[in-house]
């Protein structure tokens, strides 16, 4: 949200949220000849020497058009008398208008007032614009939150961690796990990378552990934002998991 004041944001009215993405078919053989046509000249750039569009299918999850959304983790602050506290829980399912009707109405029934804003990392770029284009496919009507349409610059209600990063700085991208390392923020370890989720949900079909996985992305999406604002870190034990 351009021109936003994030110290002066109530941190009750961000909803902070991660969305994992993977191809929308396993393979590319999947494809019906159409959509394998449209695949090669959507991939012509991504291509290298001695390389094929079927190579490069797995890079399909980060196109709208031909991924689909697995996952959305989803995290509120609540003050507690000792620091905040920390609720998060995802949605997720096979069947992307499932998860992304049950987000759509979680956004509706509960975040539907003007004050309330979206918060994620790249989320202008990603998140955002990948949530409203995979609910028009799917027929789902966008949530007040989602639908920016008309709307100028200062009045979109999103925050983007990365654009708070850059100051300004357009030449460069920041990965959230460089920022949580770069602030002391603790990271999960013993977990997959987002470069890992298609393989997880495709091969091993372990969609619980994609969604633990995004879950602690959203935990350190917040702890990443309260630095921006100069506030007590959350602690592992204010962290409630739905």
């Amino acid at each position: 949200m351009d021109g936003v004041n994030i110290k002066q944001v109530l941190l009750e009215n961000i909803i902070f949220i991660d969305i994992e993405t993977v191809s929308a078919h396993k393979n590319y053989d999947d494809l019906s000849p159409e959509w394998q046509d449209l695949w090669k000249r959507k991939a012509k750039s991504l291509v290298k020497e001695q390389q094929t569009e079927a190579e490069v299918y797995e890079q399909a999850s980060i196109y709208a058009e031909f991924g689909k959304i697995v996952c959305v983790g989803v995290g509120f602050i609540r003050r507690g008398k000792d620091g905040p506290q920390f609720r998060v829980k995802s949605y997720c399912h096979d069947d992307e208008k499932i998860l992304l009707q049950e987000f759509a109405n979680l956004l509706n029934r509960s975040f539907n007032g003007a004050n309330y804003l979206l918060c994620a990392h790249n989320g202008k770029e990603f998140d955002f614009p990948y949530l409203a284009r995979r609910m028009m496919v799917n027929g789902i009507e966008l949530p007040k939150l989602l639908d920016i349409q008309g709307k100028k610059p200062w009045e979109v209600p999103h925050l983007d961690t990365l654009e708070l990063w850059k100051f300004g700085d357009r030449k460069s991208f920041t990965s959230l796990n460089l920022l949580a390392h770069l602030f002391n923020i603790p990271t999960p370890k013993d977990d997959i990378d987002g470069s890992m989720v298609g393989a997880v949900y495709w091969q091993e079909k372990d969609i619980d552990r994609i969604a633990r996985y995004c879950c602690k992305d959203v935990l350190t999406l917040a702890r990443v934002f309260l630095r921006f604002r100069g506030e007590k870190n959350i602690a592992d034990e204010d962290v409630i998991y739905a």
